[in-house]
């Protein structure tokens, strides 16, 4: 029988119904052989040309994290701008909401017809093919802190899935240090895959943090342009907050 290292608990979990847009903060999330359950089912496009959100890139979509997202217990996704209500999405009421706050016209879309079967609009295509989980540990955030004491090491900067309280090494990014490793949260098994390299979605400002240019420069500096790792799943399961992740 394998020897397990207990590592450190779950401390946050969080699903992105809608891509670029602000993640949902679960207690529980659903991990499947190729996704969490609600990830990334939608994106958010200029509606003049179907050109899909980069605010990694392009300035004119930097605002897009301010906008928040989630799915009701029906499966709706809804989608708030700064200071509004709650909108199902997608719909017009809610394509306007999201221009206003942009400065031009833009539309929330699905990647499938499967996630909005009463949708009868246009689809968009996904930037690009995601590993199922992205996995971020907070002796990762804290050995970043200690290089840039003055920024803001918020783990929403990196669009994780699921953090882990991990006690913290000086000088040391551990999970990148984990690749080719398996690990275990209850019945939930991972390998730990490839580092995850970072964009410029890193330095953009969000709810309750400015623009940071820094952030990115000490993770090309210090942990060659890294931060977190990408996992696949060998065993679907669900998660919950609080619950211990071991290295098999």
């Amino acid at each position: 029988m394998q020897a397990l290292t207990e590592i450190g608990t779950v401390s946050e979990l969080w699903r992105y119904p809608a891509s670029s847009l602000a993640g949902e903060r679960r207690d529980v999330i659903s991990v499947g052989s190729e996704t969490i359950d609600g990830d990334r089912l939608f994106g958010l496009v200029d509606a003049s040309d179907g050109e899909i959100a980069r605010p990694d890139r392009e300035a004119k979509w930097h605002k897009v994290p301010l906008i928040r997202a989630r799915l009701s217990q029906a499966r709706q996704l809804e989608i708030a701008t700064p200071q509004g209500d709650w909108l199902p999405a997608p719909g017009a009421e809610c394509d306007g909401a999201v221009s206003a706050f942009l400065g031009f016209a833009a539309s929330i879309r699905p990647f499938r017809q499967k996630d909005a079967p009463d949708y009868a609009g246009l689809l968009t295509a996904e930037r690009y093919r995601k590993a199922p989980i992205h996995l971020l540990t907070t002796a990762s955030l804290a050995r970043l802190k200690a290089l840039h004491p003055e920024g803001v090491a918020d783990p929403r900067r990196f669009r994780p899935n699921i953090v882990v309280d991990v006690a913290a090494i000086e000088g040391s990014f551990p999970e990148t240090e984990w690749i080719g490793r398996k690990l275990a949260i209850g019945d939930l098994l991972l390998t730990i895959s490839e580092p995850c390299r970072r964009c410029g979605f890193t330095i953009i400002a969000q709810d309750g943090f400015d623009h940071d240019a820094a952030i990115l420069r000490n993770l090309v500096r210090h942990n060659a342009h890294n931060f977190g790792v990408y996992c696949t799943v060998d065993r679907p399961a669900s998660v919950g907050v609080g619950e211990m992740m071991r290295l098999v």
